[in-house]
């Protein structure tokens, strides 16, 4: 239950109530976890957490922030977390920004904050902060929603109701992650909007058409009329094709895929009991997800 004390503190509430969930007790809201006093840490003993969700860090966006930090100094500390313990060593659990844009500032060290998370506090932590990062792309945001709910086990209720966000929101970005990887990396790196991307899900080849959208600069909406002349002769012949499908039958499929991460077409006559739902898998290890998760 989120109280009026943890409404509105940003991170703070989201974190809180998605983690009440992971540690028995319910008791981990980053203010009731041991914090020791503010330091500096010379820079080449922080490293960066190799599970952090952001792998994209924008040139121009580190200028900016390098040349603040040269003018103004960090102003907000890292948090940071010993290890491994003992060490003198310390791995970021927030802030690698501020971390790479000091080291191209030539900082010989930074203001920290340090935290005794474990591990899965640290990974879940990271998950949260980058999502609330406006400035996260779609494929990013995605892939941190995938990774809170199959790590942590959430809902998108419940992610929706922490973070802030709507569920059909979760949902439509969510399915950006069926998309082909090449396409995939045409939204990571602004080619393609997240608009474009959802249009391109229901093609029978995203990968050539996201190619002409980008060397012709068509809009989201011909992408759309593109889509529905393709799958036009379909639909004739197939009765059951999802563009017959009722609303609420293809919500369930949109919320199906993004809770398995996987393509899922539920067929279903209008007033019968009986139905179909087929799940498809890219690889082996994609099969292999799905068994545990239908076996846990």
């Amino acid at each position: 239950m989120v109280t009026k004390s943890q409404k509105g503190r940003g991170l703070g509430r989201g974190l809180s109530a998605l983690m009440a969930d992971v540690t028995p007790g319910g008791d981990t809201r980053a203010e009731a976890l041991p914090r020791r006093a503010d330091m500096n840490v010379p820079i080449e003993r922080i490293s960066p957490n190799p599970d952090q969700p952001r792998r994209r860090f924008e040139p121009a966006d580190l200028d900016d922030l390098t040349n603040s930090i040269r003018e103004k100094g960090v102003i907000q500390p890292l948090i940071v977390r010993e290890f491994p313990k003992g060490s003198g060593l310390y791995q970021i659990v927030a802030g690698e920004r501020r971390w790479r844009a000091s080291q191209r500032a030539k900082l010989h060290e930074v203001p920290v904050v340090v935290r005794d998370y474990n591990d899965t506090e640290v990974l879940e932590i990271a998950i949260i902060e980058n999502i609330q990062r406006a400035d996260l792309n779609p494929i990013e945001e995605a892939a941190g929603y995938r990774q809170l709910m199959e790590r942590f086990g959430h809902t998108q209720e419940r992610l929706a109701e922490a973070l802030g966000k709507s569920r059909s929101h979760i949902a439509n970005l969510m399915r950006l992650l069926h998309l082909p990887e090449d396409v995939r990396n045409l939204v990571e790196d602004g080619s393609l909007t997240a608009g474009h991307a959802r249009a391109l899900i229901t093609s029978e080849n995203p990968s050539v058409l996201a190619r002409n959208v980008v060397a012709k600069g068509l809009s989201v909406r011909d992408v759309e009329r593109l889509t529905r002349k393709k799958d036009a002769p379909k639909r004739k012949s197939t009765p059951r094709d999802n563009g017959d499908k009722d609303a609420d039958t293809k919500a369930l499929e949109a919320d199906l895929s993004a809770a398995l991460g996987m393509k899922v077409i539920v067929e279903h006559r209008p007033g019968q009991e009986a139905g179909r739902i087929t799940i498809s898998y890219e690889t082996l290890d994609g099969l292999d997800d799905l068994c545990r998760k239908l076996s846990s």
